[in-house]
């Protein structure tokens, strides 16, 4: 008697194996059967005729941290498939907190005033324990934020940490290392990750590596200086020795189009020398970020407060607008007044009528500079959200096709009610993954079905460590998507991001079904996953 049986479905394994026809027996939270099941009983049958079965979507790139403690559904994630998210990534996680950490991110977190949100926490022990309480619909596999030991340790200034710092980062790391986090993040765009030099953050991966963790990091240029990025992401993992993921591969601006071949080969290289390199990759050619990453990272130094009163400075707007207005070609191309029309409002709480507008389209409704807009909207509020069109299909292809990257969305969970329907947020939010399955396999051939799903499930579980998830096979957890090839699609868009996908039918998290015709089921069957190495003696 089993609790589940798939019948009559196409089985793609996740290995990169050809489909194969087959039932898949489902008893207590583990695959226990694949084959002709159909003299055999269970407690439900899913029926799966024309219908892919596949392992759960793993999204490797995901900053839901905060919005699965106001929603623990996780909606706009399981109904694109995905039954586990990678959370604390490009340097911020929800753990460790101090005072001034929790601060900083109600000044740019505006979902934390308008859903409740107490930051009752300290340690990655807490946070985890937290969820673990509440729930979730999604698997979990947290990292921590380098941002986040950075502030604890010395808050937001533009220096290098003293030995003793530095001793405490290492400290903080240690901790929730064992807490818990699957490896360490980084944002080296972001203050105050972007402060941070090279050799501070081999020390800190050393401490990783020593309890098998991961690198990731949003490296510290994606335009003008895409190579050299790579380059110090690449000696950071040999120095510390460990595996590095290169968080949404991408080249931005034009000037800088085409320069994936050669980081991707850059990757390919390293491999050829042992070392364990990837990357990952959402399927659109826009990004999205915080408005106030715009502005020279000088400007953030002493954090959000100090930013607000340098723009409310005349002298420092005159250097501000200066500096932007003068960069270089390429860093123009990106920031500079002619590319305010690539920038479109995301979330703006103060002025939603500017939501799904550019900066050039309100700065002309209003009859101001495009520079001094901005400066007052961020005096108005810090925590305005932005979609950037920075990049080329092209290169999206590019590296949706090399042999080891994998998918993440770079959104969060979202939803089309309550507090998390919000904005304009980017679709990549509810889309991602129906979206290259729809597409880049179906319609434009870029992948096949079986890499895709590959690039989707055994790739990531197999980076990260997860041993019992990511391919169909006897004994492995039931995590499952099931979804017509035929339909699925992303619906989402840049200006009715709100939408759910069409084709993922079911979805199942640990033997329990979470998406069912489509619809949510209420389950919360997600777990905190726990890191598979852990130190010697522990």
């Amino acid at each position: 008697m089993f609790d589940v049986i798939i019948k009559n479905g196409k089985v793609i394994d996740g290995a990169g194996n050809p489909w194969f026809k087959a039932d898949v027996g489902i008893d207590r939270q583990k695959i226990s059967a694949i084959g002709r099941l159909s003299t055999e009983k269970a407690s439900k049958i899913i029926d799966a005729d024309g219908l892919v079965v596949s392992p759960g979507f793993i999204d490797m790139h995901s900053h839901s941290d905060l919005v699965l403690l106001v929603n623990p559904k996780a909606e706009s994630k399981i109904k694109q498939g995905i039954t586990t998210e990678v959370i604390g990534n490009c340097g911020e996680s929800a753990a460790p907190l101090n005072d001034l950490m929790k601060e900083e991110i109600r000044k740019t977190e505006p979902l934390i005033e308008e859903a409740k949100l107490q930051l009752d926490w300290s340690t990655m022990k807490d946070y985890l324990n937290r969820l673990g309480r509440q729930g979730v619909a999604v698997n979990i596999v947290p990292l921590v934020g380098h941002a986040n030991l950075r502030v604890c340790t010395m808050g937001f200034v533009d220096r290098s940490p003293t030995k003793t710092e530095l001793e405490e980062m290492k400290k903080r790391l240690a901790q929730a290392m064992e807490e818990g986090a699957f490896g360490i993040s980084t944002g080296l765009i972001y203050p105050p990750g972007c402060y941070a030099k090279t050799d501070e953050l081999v020390e800190l991966s050393r401490v990783v590596a020593s309890y098998g963790g991961i690198y990731a990091s949003h490296i510290r240029d994606e335009g003008e200086k895409l190579i050299e990025s790579v380059k110090e992401t690449i000696e950071i993992g040999e120095e510390a020795g460990l595996p590095v993921e290169i968080s949404h591969h991408k080249a931005r601006g034009k000037a800088n189009w085409g320069k994936v071949k050669e980081s991707l080969k850059m990757i390919e290289d390293v491999r050829g020398r042992g070392k364990d390199i990837t990357c990952d990759v959402y399927p659109y050619v826009a990004a999205s970020t915080v408005l106030s990453a715009m502005l020279p990272q000088w400007a953030y130094e002493g954090g959000t407060e100090k930013l607000v009163k340098r723009l409310t400075d005349a002298e420092t707007r005159d250097r501000l607008s200066r500096e932007m207005r003068e960069e270089s070609p390429d860093r123009a191309s990106l920031l500079g007044a002619n590319r305010w029309d690539f920038t479109q409002i995301a979330r703006c709480k103060n002025h939603p009528d500017f939501e799904g507008k550019t900066i050039s389209e309100i700065a002309q409704m209003k009859h101001i500079d495009p520079f001094e807009l901005v400066f007052d909207l961020l005096i108005d509020d810090a925590s305005i959200s932005v979609v950037r069109f920075l990049m080329c299909e092209d290169d999206v292809c590019t590296v949706l096709r090399h042999p080891v990257s994998m998918i993440g969305t770079d959104g969060w969970a979202v939803a089309p009610y309550g507090v998390l329907s919000e904005g304009k947020p980017h679709p990549r939010s509810y889309g991602s993954f129906p979206r290259v399955l729809g597409k880049y396999v179906r319609e434009e051939r870029i992948l096949t079905l079986e890499n895709a799903i590959r690039k989707m499930t055994s790739l990531p579980a197999q980076k990260l460590g997860l041993r019992d998830r990511g391919i169909i096979r006897e004994g492995m957890r039931a995590d499952i998507t099931i979804f017509n090839p035929e339909t699925i699609t992303d619906r989402a868009t840049y200006q009715n991001p709100h939408q759910y996908p069409d084709g993922i039918e079911y979805v199942i998290v640990n033997g329990k079904t979470a998406v069912r015709d489509r619809g949510h089921t209420g389950a919360l069957a997600g777990r905190v996953m726990i890191p598979r190495e852990v130190p010697a003696g522990r």
